[in-house]
């Protein structure tokens, strides 16, 4: 309270004391008053100040009359200037405690004056008091009954009323005596002598009493005067001789009970839970909990708080024992009890992107499917008045490093996403976290006024100060391996841990000057060592964690009566939508949450165009002075870095998403809403973000270079493999623990991407145990990049604006070529060989069975491919029925063949002449020259018909592979396995354009990537692995230990 405010309230109290001319017990109230806000010097030098005032005010209002009504107004107009001077600096409960002060003095002399009286309604309306609230007051004040005072505020706690023995005689009386029944606001107890009036104050929350007899009764330590008016606060308590103590959370529990509110009864019976290969969990934990309370939950680091939460939310199941709410089992009845429960985690759930309003908007449209839109704005509405969040509404979140709002705003609209549902038991994991103390203070309060509202709150704390402490209602305390060691009221907690642990002080909790308490004085005695020989601590503890839960059990334990009676439940408006509008609401969050990121916004839309430029314009080779396509040395380079482009970006685009979103998903996965939904709202996000960044990234590459013709081509390849690359990201964004794992990881990634594409290192010169040399690979054909590139290649070369009329004529004659030149020859001295050892008992067996295997192989492929007469003795190409007369017959058949090959290329040859022809009568000489330098290239077409290799087949134990100009050879296995930049792919009999079939096998990867990403293979595998880990750590030491 600051300087001018004391000087202004003893201005108020003097110009008061004179009007009521009260005598010197008025000022002993202005003295008492003093002394419980400041030191002993500070009260006496403004009682000093108080009795100037008095003085002076003495003087002149001796002046005025009271019944002058120009004296009446000046002494109203001075009251209202001194109320004007200190109301801004005093809040709602100080200006409670000096409105009663106020009445005291007036109703000292048990007389009220009309000028008193109109001094009382000018404080109380300065003060901005309610009008029903300063009436409660006066009364409660002014008069010994409570007739004329609304029951609903009122709790009096008194004996009950004696009958006389003597006229309770006689049959009539004894059937027809009636049953004392408790009425809504009073409670009986025997024990009390007298009358405990208590008055519930609604905008303070706390409540004024007075008591009325004779016993000697204690508030918070120090003694009731009878007849004085107290004022009782949140962790205050009421103790005396002859009376069991009376706790503020007692009579906030009456007061819910009074305004008739549904009941909350939140059970749990011998709860147990142990990890695997552990011994941590929580063992053996039983409580009854109704509404109304706010629960504080204590203990060391790592004794269990967290799993405690864990149980009793529901998302751990006990191992025994069971939780109930009302009666109903969280596991068993599950959809029964959804939206009763509400849980806020120690980390933030909030969308950093996103303003304050647009968080909860979005977490109301997720939870209120059946609400029209203006009740959710409604409810939107509500929660950011109930929490002072108004006028932040429209503020970007921001992060804990980049503030936007404070810390103890984050906190509270963390609370709001769980308060708008109005659960009625509401689960809060480390509130004051990261919060300074004015902030933990703000937060706390809230809570408590949660729990005030009816709702069970149940918070874990670590090492909360003493106005935090005071506002528990109950608190429990867990000790190392889950023990539990304590449950009551958290004052009484410091006595008997005190007791427990033999100390000389027991009986006090805490300071009787001040009031404040010391809680970690609780934490400090369960966990004070031994004291060893030379006076040092050791590590070995006074009471182990077993001794003190015996102490709890034998204590404690058995006041615990768990309540057990299923009721009606609470009614809630909890109700999420289908996955189709979760996955919309998904979506629109998630692309306002990057939009809201200007910075995350402006890289991704210029990332991909600025690499493309890169790219194209240092690729962009020119030998003479005018550049053309066909010229350019770096063609096959730029469209492998466009491959490596697509993948890299797609990559790092998608490997925050999921990561950046688990604590928030937690809750969801809690609210049971959809990871299907929100899985695809990823997916379609990143799918779109992909096709514009490659459509950009194409455009601008193909212009610079002037590819022609193939932009929806190369866009359809690289949106596919960017669309891979983006299910892999979110794969690893979900499976792996941290944002550092996620980019170490991405290099094991695109490594083997590149180095398997078939570009850096040529398959077939890959380790011999890797591969055959017939078909690509295993290890490539799972590569991302092999099957993209050979896309582009194959596209580029294929269907360029010159190639695509020559292309299916060039190669039906590499394929005669390739026969008649390389195949056939090679069959024909292979047959040589054979002839030779017919007879010939030295010969090698494995090399003639591996010649006739060839032949057999070859001719039967040959007169399959062009649909030939079928050589009659082809099944006689075998060691037991060949000889020289199937030798001939082969040779010759051998030569039919290769004469109707030369033929067909002739035929192929003129066809690609008569095309040639009608494009040069189209474009003339110079045109189709200059068609063929702005459309073909040459770098790519050595790649593709590898003209730099030697040997032009490979020679295997069955057959005879073709490495000549592969992209006019067509593969031959049923399955779509090929060699690299086969211009087809055979499956199930029918040949596919490499570009489909392989966009094909993109789309099949990402299909299965989407799989895996919906189960969460990857993390389910990580953490089967790692629970291997542990248990082999965990038996090494145990059987350390028993050595």
């Amino acid at each position: 309270m600051s300087e001018s405010i004391l000087n202004a309230l003893m201005q108020l109290f003097a110009l008061i004391a004179n009007t009521s001319k009260v005598s010197a017990k008025g000022k002993k109230i202005v003295d008492a008053f003093l002394r419980q806000h400041l030191t002993r010097r500070m009260a006496d030098e403004y009682l000093d100040l108080f009795e100037n005032y008095a003085d002076f005010f003495n003087r002149d209002i001796s002046s005025k009359s009271e019944h002058d009504e120009t004296g009446r107004i000046a002494i109203i107009e001075y009251v209202q200037n001194i109320c004007f001077q200190i109301r801004n600096g005093l809040q709602q409960a100080d200006r409670i405690v000096v409105f009663i002060k106020l009445l005291e003095y007036v109703i000292e002399d048990n007389k009220i004056t009309p000028l008193e009286k109109d001094v009382v309604d000018t404080v109380s309306k300065c003060f901005s008091i309610d009008e029903t609230e300063a009436s409660n007051i006066e009364y409660f004040i002014f008069h010994n009954d409570c007739e004329e005072i609304d029951p609903i505020y009122l709790l009096i706690i008194e004996s009950h009323p004696k009958v006389r023995e003597d006229i309770l005689e006689g049959q009539w009386v004894e059937e027809n005596m009636p049953e004392w029944l408790e009425d809504s606001h009073k409670i009986y107890n025997e024990k009390i002598d007298g009358r405990l009036t208590f008055l519930y104050i609604p905008s303070t929350g706390n409540y004024i009493s007075r008591y009325y007899g004779k016993a000697e009764i204690y508030l918070d330590g120090k003694l009731i005067v009878p007849g004085k008016a107290y004022i009782v606060e949140v962790g205050s308590i009421i103790k005396g001789p002859t009376i069991n103590s009376i706790y503020f959370s007692d009579l906030m529990g009456w007061l819910s009970k009074s305004k008739n509110r549904q009941k909350i009864v939140f059970t749990a019976e011998n709860l147990d839970y142990t990890f695997r290969n552990s011994n941590n969990g929580i063992r053996h934990f039983s409580f009854s909990e109704e509404s109304g309370q706010l629960i504080g939950i204590m203990g060391g680091s790592g004794v269990g708080k967290s799993t405690l939460l864990n149980l009793l939310t529901g998302k751990l199941k006990p191992k025994s024992g069971r939780v109930l709410i009302n009666g109903y089992d969280i596991h068993i009845d599950k959809r029964t009890v959804e939206g009763i429960i509400g849980y806020v985690p120690q980390d933030d759930l909030l969308f950093e992107d996103l303003t304050v309003y647009q968080n909860l908007y979005y977490n109301a449209k997720l939870c209120f499917s059946n609400f029209t839109e203006f009740k959710v704005r409604q409810t939107v509405k509500r929660v950011l008045d109930d929490l002072d969040l108004w006028e932040i509404r429209d503020l970007k979140v921001g992060s804990p490093l980049n503030k936007m709002i404070s810390g103890g705003q984050r906190k509270r609209l963390n609370f709001g996403l769980e308060l708008m549902r109005e659960p009625s038991i509401l689960f809060v994991d480390e509130p004051t976290s990261g919060l300074s103390s004015s902030d933990s203070l703000m937060v706390m309060r809230l809570l408590k006024q949660q729990a005030s509202n009816g709702r069970l709150v149940i918070v874990n704390i670590h090492q909360p100060s003493s106005k935090v402490f005071k506002l528990f209602d109950k608190l429990w305390v867990l000790d190392k391996g889950g023990y539990p060691i304590y449950q009551g009221n958290p004052v009484d907690a410091i006595v008997y841990f005190k007791t427990m642990s033999t100390q000389v002080n027991a009986s006090e909790s805490g300071c009787f000057q001040c009031g404040s308490i010391n809680p970690d004085q609780i934490l400090e005695i369960i966990e004070a060592k031994i004291i060893d020989e030379s006076g040092k601590q050791t590590n070995i503890r006074q009471k182990t964690p077993d001794e003190w839960n015996s102490l709890y059990l034998k204590h404690l334990q058995e006041n615990i009566k768990p309540k057990i009676h299923k009721d009606i439940l609470p009614k809630n408006f909890f109700n999420i939508p289908n996955i189709e509008v979760q996955f919309k609401i998904f979506s629109i969050r998630n692309i306002l949450s990057k939009i809201g990121n200007k910075q995350y916004v402006l890289i991704n839309l210029i990332e991909a165009p600025l690499l493309s430029f890169i790219l194209a314009y240092f690729t962009k080779y020119i030998p003479g002075n005018e550049y053309f396509l066909a010229d350019n040395k770096n063609l096959p380079a730029y469209l492998f870095m466009s491959v490596v482009v697509a993948l890299f970006i797609g990559l790092t685009v998608s490997a925050e998403e999921i990561i950046s979103d688990r604590k928030i998903l937690e809750r969801e996965s809690f609210l049971n809403l959809s990871r299907f939904s929100y899985l695809n709202s990823k997916i379609f996000y990143l799918f779109a973000l992909s096709a514009l960044q490659m459509l950009m990234f194409v455009a601008i590459g193909n212009y610079i270079l002037e590819i022609h013709g193939l932009t929806l081509q190369f866009w359809l390849i690289l949106f596919s493999t960017s669309c891979l690359a983006n299910m892999i990201g979110l794969n690893i964004s979900s499976g792996l623990n941290s944002i550092v794992s996620i980019y170490i990881s991405i290099p094991f990634i695109l490594v083997p991407q590149l180095l398997l594409s078939g570009t850096i290192v040529q398959f077939d010169n890959l380790h011999p145990t890797i591969t055959k040399k017939i078909y690509v690979p295993i290890a490539g054909d799972i590569m991302a990049s092999r099957w993209a590139f050979e896309a582009l290649a194959v596209e580029q070369f294929q269907n360029n604006n010159f190639e695509k009329y020559f292309f299916n004529q060039e190669m039906i004659m590499s394929q005669s070529y390739f026969r008649t030149a390389f195949l056939i020859p090679r069959l024909q001295y292979k047959l040589e060989e054979c002839n030779r050892w017919i007879d010939n008992e030295g010969r090698d067996n494995i090399k003639y069975n591996s010649n006739l295997t060839i032949i057999f192989n070859e001719i039967k492929a040959l007169q399959n491919s062009v649909h030939l007469p079928p050589f009659d003795n082809i099944d006689k190409l075998n060691p037991t029925d060949f000889n020289i007369q199937i030798s001939e017959e082969t040779n010759a058949y051998l030569k039919f063949i290769k004469g109707q090959y030369t033929e067909i290329s002739n035929n192929a040859g003129q066809r690609r002449d008569s095309i040639y022809r009608k494009l040069v009568d189209s474009l003339n000489n110079d045109g189709l020259y200059t068609l063929k330098k702005k459309n073909y290239n040459k770098a790519l077409a050595d790649w593709v018909l590898s003209t730099n290799e030697i040997n032009k087949y490979l020679e295997t134990e069955t057959r005879i592979i073709p490495k000549h100009e592969p992209i006019f050879m067509l593969p031959d296995h049923p399955w779509g396995r090929a060699h690299f930049y086969a211009p087809k792919k055979l499956f199930n009999g029918q040949y596919v354009k490499t570009l489909w079939f392989n966009l094909a096998v993109l789309w099949l990867f990402t299909l299965l990537l989407f799989i895996t990403l919906q189960v969460d293979v990857l993390r389910r595998l990580i953490d089967y692995f790692e629970g291997i880990k542990v248990s082999r750590v965990l038996q090494k030491e145990s059987s350390k230990l028993k050595k």
